[in-house]
């Protein structure tokens, strides 16, 4: 995530860009608590990483139960795995790294003061969450749904290979149903950040929004890096 320095960041009441002045990140001032703009720059900053410390922590939980439940049950796991098409999976892992790379890119266009691109990029990182989700709910959702490996279904399903392969669903559904609501969440992120860059909400003296946005979608695909390899490779 590339950031200005401090000593670049220009004062609210400085010459206004070139991009068209007199918008709101032209205007804008700091709310009345913070005693700079470089002072809530940093508030914002901080309360973003201590938001996605808890996300991590929640992660972390899964992948600790995985790790625990993988070496008490390989073949469990080894098999459930094979069931996954690992291709979808890395088609999804493809998404979601163009992803990253234009919600960074909006970062930098809010900074510079690109409206167009900022736009073009806030839109795109949403169209690829929307492809993200479109895949894992056509290709791999309902088929698993239609093939009855569902909670309450899974104990009477008739072709486990092993008896604990159930955890391994249980894992699959928990791991990839949490990562996919938190794609949703970022999607309404950006859905909202899209309607207020069409205002000319941000720009080189306020893009706070973009990039705590851009922040949590980077941890929303790094956690997916995590999980390609451990759910579809093992096999």
């Amino acid at each position: 995530m590339t950031t200005l320095p401090h000593d670049q960041l220009e004062p609210a009441n400085s010459a206004a860009p070139t991009d068209g002045g007199g918008t709101y990140h032209d205007r804008y001032q700091p709310a009345h608590h913070f005693k700079s703009r470089e002072h809530e720059f940093d508030a914002v900053k901080m309360g973003v990483w201590l938001l996605l410390s808890t996300e991590i922590l929640l992660f972390a939980g899964l992948f600790v139960f995985y790790a625990i439940m993988r070496m008490k049950h390989p073949e469990a796991f080894v098999h459930g795995s094979s069931l996954l098409d690992w291709r979808w999976g890395l088609i999804n892992t493809v998404v979601l790294l163009l992803s990253s790379f234009t919600a960074a890119a909006s970062v930098r266009d809010a900074q510079l003061g690109r409206q167009g691109w900022l736009k073009v990029n806030l839109f795109l990182t949403f169209l690829f969450g929307g492809a993200f989700l479109a895949i894992k709910f056509i290709f791999e959702y309902l088929p698993k749904i239609s093939e009855g490996k569902l909670p309450g279904i899974w104990y009477s399903y008739p072709n486990w290979v092993d008896a604990n392969e159930p955890l391994w669903w249980g894992l699959y559904w928990g791991a990839t149903t949490v990562h996919a609501s938190h794609v949703i969440i970022g999607m309404g992120l950006y859905l909202w950040l899209l309607r207020r860059a069409y205002k000319r909400h941000f720009g080189p003296r306020h893009y706070n929004g973009v990039e705590g946005v851009a922040l949590y979608w980077h941890i929303v695909d790094i956690v997916w890096i995590f999980l390609f390899p451990m759910l579809y490779l093992i096999h």
